[in-house]
């Protein structure tokens, strides 16, 4: 099988490094070389800088890994093309191409994958089916935050440069650490309603919002709290789930699952021995390859993915207008 990956960032990367881990040998780039990273890894890696020539050569499936805002450019021709696609989240800054991209995936006979790894964590994995299981009875409300420092994310890099940091590639809070809203619909379901303040209150030399504090109401009536932000020291990412019978409780930095009962039952769900960050990416390039190969069917569709860009648009159009904001209507005025 031919890929192409497009985009030489850190995710781009890292999708390099797991495709030829997993034994795949046949692997060009797409580059506009604006990629601040040292490019010996990449020198026996054959290129192409113009997209038409991309699709001459007929691969079978394209990484895209560029700038939110430069998803779609590459998204809806490698659609057209009949190509499979692993989309890096989030699917676009704006809603109003996705339509397009649909009916190419349609005519082509690709599938896409939405990159939300977090589906592929063992930890939120057992969320899932502890969730499934009753163990907490009835989900009523939940916590979650994901606080993270900014400049130290890339550091062989000039952050305020980044696309996280540019509101013209699709950078922002929001969009950027956009995983919470995968996993929550995932494990808990559709919002009906939400509400939300947004804005830049760090020190950071940045014009993007650096905050995002949410409230969320689902369709189901789970009550929650989502809190994202590029400032927090040390970074932090969890959740809370309260039920009527216990508490489910995540911690990325160890990735413990904890389950506490009403009635006394209290377990600790380590992680698999050897665990590392990579596996995520590296199971999630193992299903990619499934969907390229008709295995499986996207365990992440496009439709999971522009529910979560419809949701990061709510979000913004509640802290723009100040109210409280139905995501039906970010969808239904595209």
């Amino acid at each position: 099988m031919k890929f192409f990956i497009v985009g030489y960032g850190s995710i781009g990367r890292r999708h390099l490094r797991n495709l030829l881990a997993l034994g795949e040998k046949d692997i060009w780039l797409y580059r506009t070389r604006q990629s601040t990273l040292p490019e010996e890894e990449i020198a026996d890696i054959p290129v192409e800088t113009n997209l038409q020539a991309v699709f001459d050569h007929r691969p079978d499936a394209v990484v895209i890994a560029n700038p939110t805002a430069l998803h779609l450019d590459v998204a809806i021709p490698a659609a057209e093309a009949g190509c499979h696609i692993l989309m890096e989240k989030p699917i676009s800054n704006s809603l109003e191409r996705i339509s397009e991209l649909q009916a190419a995936l349609k005519r082509g006979g690709g599938k896409l994958l939405m990159g939300f790894q977090f589906r592929f964590h063992p930890g939120l994995q057992k969320v899932s089916a502890l969730l499934n299981e009753g163990r907490i009875g009835r989900l009523l409300s939940l916590r979650t935050q994901w606080g993270e420092y900014l400049p130290n994310w890339h550091p062989w890099e000039d952050y305020r440069k980044s696309y996280s940091a540019r509101g013209d590639l699709g950078g922002g809070v929001v969009l950027t650490l956009c995983h919470p809203l995968d996993y929550l619909n995932w494990l808990v379901g559709k919002v009906e309603s939400l509400w939300a303040f947004t804005g830049k209150i760090s020190d950071l030399e940045i014009q993007v919002d650096d905050v995002g504090e949410i409230g969320l109401q689902f369709d189901n009536g789970v009550l929650g709290s989502l809190h994202l932000d590029y400032y927090r020291s040390p970074p932090i990412h969890q959740f809370e789930m309260v039920g009527t019978e216990g508490v489910l409780a995540w911690d990325n930095a160890n990735g413990v699952t904890r389950l506490t009962t009403s009635s006394g039952e209290s377990c600790a769900f380590e992680l698999p021995p050897g665990f590392e960050r990579n596996q995520m990416f590296l199971d999630e390039m193992r299903h990619f390859i499934q969907v390229v190969r008709g295995e499986a069917q996207p365990i992440c569709s496009l439709e999971d993915g522009s529910y979560v860009l419809q949701l990061a648009l709510a979000i913004n159009k509640s802290a723009n207008e100040k109210r409280i904001v139905h995501p039906i209507e970010t969808a239904s005025q595209r």
